[in-house]
């Protein structure tokens, strides 16, 4: 399975769009629907930018070998031009402009984090190319009016709110003193706004409301102002590596906490790095493999799991599981349209109602998936901390473990 070689570089994209002159829709050569995606190979967001693009290459390999995209009486098969945006907003933006003016691309598929996004969506917007992201979650994307901007995701603001509630629940239906401290990027401040949202309707009381330093390395200070005040709850949101820095500082600093609240926390790649000291952090999620939603593709979550640790060595995060929901979304609309008019595909992904391995997938008017909760799971490793796993705490529905509260302070660990 060639999953790593679906990329089409500059030179062989433009020499098969000569070759299409014919062909009446160019993004459309031959057999190939031709996508393209600016996402981040390096820079900051460089490892989630691995995963999203591993999570297109899975499902493109997939609904390819099932059949592909079926119009007009003719099968055709995905491809994808793949440049790097080096987790830089102004590049991301050049290279959106770059796919569409220079490569002919009129279908897109989104960046990583929702900065990135907020980049390319008024070039997409600007030339009507329908864009299906899967790693764009702050709300004010959905609040521009935008016409041709999907996300298969639950906006940003949704994130950890549900921790505010567990908090209060656990306090006896009592407010709670909340810590927060997020990164300054588009997504995280709409964390940030979700909580601040949370503490209103729940009464709470917000005694730290910090900033992560720009390189996400250090959160020293917000930690010692922890300590001294004791709050119910910790929020962070700086992902991968502010959620890497908080466990490794918590754990250094011996901060006692009775609950840690946290995006992009993912249980392998924390006890990787930080073993039993990860143990505990309640982390949102889009997404987790034993969720009940099927499909025909991945089947299920823990299909799909499976599947996507055989071809790239690791257990897929949810930005992963989204990423191929995105080419599943396509898929569909393409098929429901019966054209590569860009007007037509956009009205069939403004209709999307469906269901995905990863879950419902129904978008608003403003481009935002409503039909999907978030998930919460908390980190439990063995006793040596060698293996750590996710296990969902919330919505009860899909509860696999019952929550661990308080986390037991460091003198008992």
């Amino acid at each position: 399975m060639k999953i790593r070689n679906i990329l089409i570089t500059l030179v062989s994209a433009i020499a098969l769009l000569i070759s299409a002159s014919t062909i009446s829709f160019a993004k459309v050569v031959g057999d190939k629907i031709i996508l393209g995606a600016a996402v981040s190979l390096t820079g900051k967001y460089s490892s989630n930018g691995v995963h999203t693009q591993n999570g297109y290459n899975l499902a493109v390999e997939r609904i390819n070998s099932m059949g592909g995209v079926k119009v007009g009486g003719k099968t055709y098969k995905f491809d994808i031009i793949y440049y790097d945006d080096e987790s830089n907003s102004g590049r991301a933006a050049q290279l959106a402009e770059r796919l569409i003016q220079q490569d002919g691309v009129q279908f897109m598929l989104g960046p990583y984090s929702s900065g990135l996004t907020k980049a390319m969506a008024p070039v997409t917007e600007k030339y009507q190319v329908p864009m299906v992201e899967a790693n764009g979650a702050s709300r004010s994307l959905f609040t521009k009016g935008y016409k041709y901007l999907f996300a298969v995701l639950a906006p940003a603001n949704l994130y950890l709110d549900v921790a505010i509630d567990l908090a209060v629940e656990k306090n006896g239906g009592k407010p709670v003193k909340i810590a927060m401290a997020f990164e300054q990027d588009a997504f995280s401040q709409d964390v940030r706004l979700g909580i601040v949202e949370a503490a209103k309707r729940t009464k709470s009381k917000i005694i730290i409301d910090d900033k992560l330093p720009k390189e996400l390395n250090d959160m020293a200070a917000t930690l010692s102002k922890v300590k001294a005040t004791n709050p119910d709850v910790l929020v962070v949101s700086g992902h991968t590596k502010g959620a890497l820095t908080a466990v490794r500082q918590i754990s250094e600093m011996k901060v006692d906490v009775k609950m840690l609240a946290m995006t992009h926390c993912d249980a392998a790649k924390l006890s990787k790095q930080h073993g039993k000291a990860s143990e505990y952090a309640l982390c949102a999620s889009q997404w987790h493999k034993s969720l009940s939603y099927t499909d025909n593709f991945f089947k299920d979550g823990m299909t799909y799991d499976a599947d996507f640790t055989k071809a790239f060595g690791y257990a897929p995060p949810y930005q992963a599981a989204e990423s191929s929901a995105a080419l599943l979304v396509f898929k569909d609309a393409f098929e429901r349209a019966q054209s590569f008019d860009t007007k037509k595909v956009r009205d069939a992904l403004a209709a999307t109602d469906m269901q995905t391995f990863y879950g419902n997938i129904k978008f608003a008017a403003g481009g935002q998936n409503v039909s999907k909760p978030m998930v919460l799971f908390q980190v439990s490793c063995n006793d040596d901390g060698s293996k750590c796993e996710n296990k969902v705490v919330a919505p009860t529905k899909w509860a696999s473990a019952e929550l661990v509260h308080p986390i037991p302070s460091w003198s008992k660990r």
